[in-house]
């Protein structure tokens, strides 16, 4: 199995429990797949480093998922075509 760092930055303009549910929702994307998620951390609202889709701040997440590559690649079409996702990024860590 390998391991993989994942990001995505979440609106800042959402409720907070619409915050809490888009990260549990693709957590579950995650699971469902196969994965394994050995970490979860939220980062908290963060400035962005130039303007994404007129969003100047954004919420920080990260997991640390140990998976088939199937999960992650599910997880990257979720967040693509998720409205309340501004970017995502998968990392094959190295052991």
């Amino acid at each position: 199995m390998n391991k993989y760092e994942i990001m995505f930055i979440v609106k800042p303009d959402l409720e907070e429990a619409e915050i809490k549910k888009t990260v549990d929702n693709m957590k579950k994307v995650l699971t469902d797949n196969g994965a394994k998620v050995l970490e979860e951390k939220s980062m908290g609202q963060k400035d962005l480093a130039y303007e994404m889709n007129k969003y100047k701040t954004g919420f920080y997440y990260l997991f640390i998922v140990e998976n088939a590559k199937e999960a992650t690649k599910e997880f990257s079409r979720v967040a693509r075509i998720n409205e309340n996702i501004i970017r995502h990024i998968v990392i094959r860590v190295d052991e």
